[in-house]
C-alpha cells in the first residue's frame, strides 16, 4: 500500500515564473481521492537536476509521479536518470517505435528516437496526442515511479486513462465512485471556487480541455453528489453542465444526426471558427451543407441580404442583423434550420457596445426566428470568439428542441 508520494514538476518555464503549475494541484487531488498522501511538490529547471533530486526522493517515498523532461534534446534528462535510478539500462519500446515511425517517418532517427526509449521493465504509457510516451515501473526498492510529458494536453488524459486505473488497482487504493460532468464557457477559476463552496465535503477535480472543462467528483453519498452537482448547475445555467464525457459539439451533432436535420450557419466575429469546428467530424456534409463567413457590412448586404436599414439603424452587433444574417445563410444553402454570430471580439470596442458583447440569431422551417445578446467576460480575442461558438452551438441545440432562448440565457451565469 502506498503511504507517501511525491510529485516532481520539470521546466524551466515553472521555475522561472513564466507559466504557473497546473499539474500540481490536479495530481494531487487525485492521488487524495485514492488515499494517498502527497508529502511533496517539487519544481526543477531543465538543467539535469532531476538526477540528485530524484535520487533522495524516492528513498522517501512509495509512489513518485513526474511530468516534463521526456522531449528529444539533450536537455531533457527524465528517461535517463529514472533508469539510472532503477539500476536498468534505456531500451527501445517496439510499439513505441513504431507509432512515432508511422506519424513521423524517416525523422525518427536521430534525436527523436531517444522519445522511444523507456528503463528496460517498466510499462509503456501511450501518448495519444504527442510524440513523447510516459511509462511506470519500480525502482529495487520498491519505489513506483511514473513518468510523464509535461504539455497539460497530453498529460492529463495520460493520467486519465492509464494512471489512475493502474494505482486503482493496487491494493488498499480502490478509487472512489466518481462522476464526471462536462462544462462548457465557465470560467476553470469560478468553477472550482463554485465546486469548493458547495460541496467542501467532497473530493472534485477539474481539467481544461479545448472545447470544455471536465468536472470530477467523489467522495460522500450519492445524495451529497446529487445535490452538489443541480445547485451548481443552478448557478451556472443548466444548459452548461452536462453530465458524462461530451462537448456542445457532439451534443448537436447526436441532435442533428437523430433527427437527420441540416444545419447552416453565418459567422461574423468568429470568422469561420464555427464552421472549422462542425467540419472536423468525418461525415459532417450529412448535416452541414456550408456557411458564409459575412465580417464587412457589405457581405452582409450582398451575400445574406442584411438590410441596409437594419445595418444603419441597429448595427452589425444587433439582434435583428443577427436574424438576417441567420435567414439570409439558410436561404442560400437550403439546410433545415441555420444561426449566426455576430460581436465584438475586440480589442476594439464601443461605448454601447463593448468588448464581449455578441448577439446570435436561429432560424428554421415553420419556425420563428429569434436571436438572444450575451455579455461574455474577456480573457482576450481569443476567448471571446471560442465563447461565442460554444455558446452558439448549445443554443442551436436548444432552439431546434423548441426551448425559448432567451428564458434559456437567463440562466446563465459567470460566462
Amino acid at each position: 500500500m502506498i503511504s507517501s508520494a511525491a510529485i516532481i514538476l520539470i521546466g524551466t518555464e515553472l521555475t522561472r515564473g513564466i507559466i504557473q503549475d497546473r499539474h500540481g494541484q490536479f495530481i494531487t487531488k487525485a492521488l487524495t481521492g485514492l488515499g494517498i498522501h502527497t508529502s511533496q511538490v517539487v519544481e526543477i529547471p531543465d538543467d539535469g537536476s532531476i538526477e540528485s533530486i530524484l535520487s533522495a526522493i524516492v528513498k522517501k517515498n512509495d509512489l513518485v509521479i513526474i511530468t516534463g523532461g521526456l522531449g528529444p534534446t539533450s536537455d531533457d534528462m527524465t528517461r535517463e536518470c529514472i533508469a539510472d535510478v532503477s539500476q536498468v539500462p534505456l531500451v527501445r519500446n517496439e510499439e513505441s517505435y513504431r507509432d512515432l515511425y508511422e506519424r513521423i517517418g524517416e525523422k525518427i532517427h536521430g534525436a527523436n528516437e531517444k522519445q522511444t526509449l523507456i528503463p528496460s521493465g517498466f510499462t509503456r504509457i501511450r501518448n495519444g496526442n504527442g510524440t513523447a510516451d510516459g511509462f511506470y515501473g519500480s525502482t529495487p526498492s520498491g519505489c513506483i515511479i511514473i513518468s510523464l510529458p509535461g504539455p497539460p494536453g497530453e498529460m492529463q488524459p495520460m493520467f486519465e486513462q492509464t494512471v489512475l486505473p493502474y494505482l486503482s488497482s493496487l491494493s488498499g487504493h480502490a478509487e472512489e465512485t466518481r462522476r464526471e460532468y462536462s462544462s462548457f464557457i465557465t470560467a476553470e477559476a469560478k468553477l472550482e471556487d463554485l465546486t469548493q463552496q458547495i460541496a467542501p465535503s467532497l473530493n472534485w477535480a477539474t481539467r481544461f480541455q479545448d472545447w470544455k472543462i471536465s468536472l470530477y467528483l467523489s467522495g460522500g453519498s450519492e445524495e451529497e453528489k446529487d445535490r452538489a452537482i443541480e445547485t451548481l448547475r443552478s448557478l451556472c445555467g443548466p444548459e452548461l453542465i452536462i453530465e458524462g464525457d461530451t462537448s456542445a459539439l457532439d451534443e448537436l451533432i447526436a441532435l442533428l444526426r437523430k433527427e437527420s436535420l441540416t444545419i447552416s450557419c453565418a459567422e461574423s466575429c468568429t470568422g469561420g471558427l464555427a464552421s472549422s469546428l462542425l467540419t472536423e467530424r468525418a461525415g459532417s456534409s450529412d448535416f452541414f451543407p456550408g456557411s458564409v463567413v459575412s465580417y464587412s457590412n457589405e457581405m452582409k448586404k450582398d451575400v445574406l441580404s442584411v438590410k441596409a436599414g437594419t445595418l444603419m439603424s441597429e448595427g452589425a452587433v444587433s439582434r435583428e442583423c443577427a436574424i438576417q444574417m441567420a435567414e439570409g445563410v439558410r436561404n442560400l444553402t437550403g439546410s433545415d434550420y441555420a444561426f449566426s454570430i455576430t460581436g465584438v471580439a475586440g480589442p476594439a470596442q464601443s461605448e454601447r457596445k463593448p468588448v464581449g458583447t455578441v448577439c446570435f440569431g436561429f432560424c428554421g422551417k415553420d419556425r420563428k426566428s429569434e436571436a438572444v445578446t450575451l455579455h461574455f467576460s474577456s480573457w482576450g480575442r481569443a476567448s471571446v470568439r471560442r465563447k461565442s461558438v460554444c455558446a452558439a452551438l448549445i443554443l442551436a441545440r436548444c432552439f431546434i428542441q423548441t426551448c425559448p432562448l432567451d428564458e434559456v440565457v437567463s440562466r446563465w451565469s459567470f460566462i
